[in-house]
């Protein structure tokens, strides 16, 4: 078990998936921030202006406790459908359009042995030749 664990880590994987994850972070940093800065203004000037919180309403009179935020929720499908977005482009399409490539290359299996194992075979039979 701890063999395999050993292989696993030597392998690769957790440094690609460590670099993954430091960028997908900072990724969605910056697209929160993108929403936070250009579509939750746009989204609460569309709100009525006497909450003065943007798109939503109150349940109960002046309690700002109470208010429901659609802005925030459309920010949030927002920051979801562009980190989707560019997942879904800058990551599938190649990862897809590189195995395609790689099918199409892929080299066939010789069908019977490599040549230096015949050759060596062709000598041992030789020399068990009577002579």
């Amino acid at each position: 078990m701890i063999k395999g664990f050993k292989e696993f880590l030597l392998r690769g994987n957790i440094v690609d998936l460590a670099v993954a994850v430091v960028i997908g972070t900072a990724f969605t940093a910056l697209v929160t921030k993108f929403t936070e800065s250009f579509i939750n203004p746009l989204i609460a000037a569309t709100g009525s202006s006497d909450t003065g919180q943007g798109l939503g309403f109150r349940l109960k009179g002046d309690d700002p406790k109470t208010f429901i935020a659609f802005g925030d929720f459309i920010n949030a499908a927002i920051t979801f459908a562009i980190t989707a977005a560019v997942v879904y482009f800058f990551v599938v399409v190649p990862m897809k359009k590189l195995n395609e490539m790689r099918e199409r290359g892929a080299v066939e299996e010789p069908s019977g042995p490599p040549e230096d194992v015949a050759l060596l075979r062709e000598i041992r039979d030789a020399l068990a030749k009577p002579q």
